[in-house]
């Protein structure tokens, strides 16, 4: 009889405990705020001082590899520097991997105010059109957001008018953070870079 009373009294303990954690998990829940950032990314490809630059190109892994037996070594130095001008010159295409170190700002103006930084990569994985995943961390550099951040990931495509991605993660205010964030070409090319728009709405 008094073991029946013990698992029955240990089942009832067990009961109220999880109905009190579900409980401060719907009330943390409760607490949640949605931020929307709004700001311009400059993606600058050109210039003194590039912040996005193609750091692997997909025709570098279709190279033709030098022989001792046609022309000798100056022939084979000349073929490699004209190879290596091609893949600057080159369009992107499947296999590229670009990095990221762009201004954020209030405005689109290269003089606005800047409100952030963002770091990361983008890898072309199509082979037709301009598709590329995208890894971004938005660091926050003003405002009350300053030391935050917000990171992104998602596929991206050039010909799409607005493209969206996910928020997976972030810093600071912006700790355990979800959502979304959308972008638009506001003056770009795929040439020389130029401005993005950038939307993000965090739940955090």
């Amino acid at each position: 009889m008094a073991s029946l009373q013990s698992t029955i009294f240990l089942g009832a303990a067990f009961l109220l405990a999880a109905a009190v954690y579900f409980r401060s998990l719907d009330t943390a829940g409760s607490r949640s705020a949605t931020t929307h950032l709004h700001f311009f990314m400059h993606d600058d490809y050109t210039g003194p001082h590039p912040t996005a630059m193609r750091i692997v190109s997909g025709r570098s892994l279709l190279l033709p590899t030098a022989s001792s037996n046609d022309g000798g070594a100056a022939n084979n130095d000349s073929a490699t520097a004209g190879s290596t001008l091609s893949l600057l010159s080159s369009p992107r295409q499947f296999g590229d991997v670009v990095v990221l170190n762009n201004a954020l700002t209030e405005g689109p103006r290269g003089d606005s105010a800047r409100v952030g930084t963002a770091q990361g990569f983008a890898v072309r994985v199509s082979e037709g059109g301009i598709v590329s995943h995208l890894t971004m961390h938005m660091v926050l550099e003003a405002s009350e957001h300053r030391g935050s951040s917000v990171t992104a990931n998602g596929r991206i495509d050039m010909d799409a008018k607005v493209r969206e991605s996910v928020i997976i993660g972030g810093t600071g205010k912006f700790r355990y953070a979800r959502g979304y964030m959308l972008t638009r070409n506001y003056d770009y090319d795929l040439a020389r870079g130029g401005v993005v728009e950038i939307d993000v709405y965090v739940r955090h």
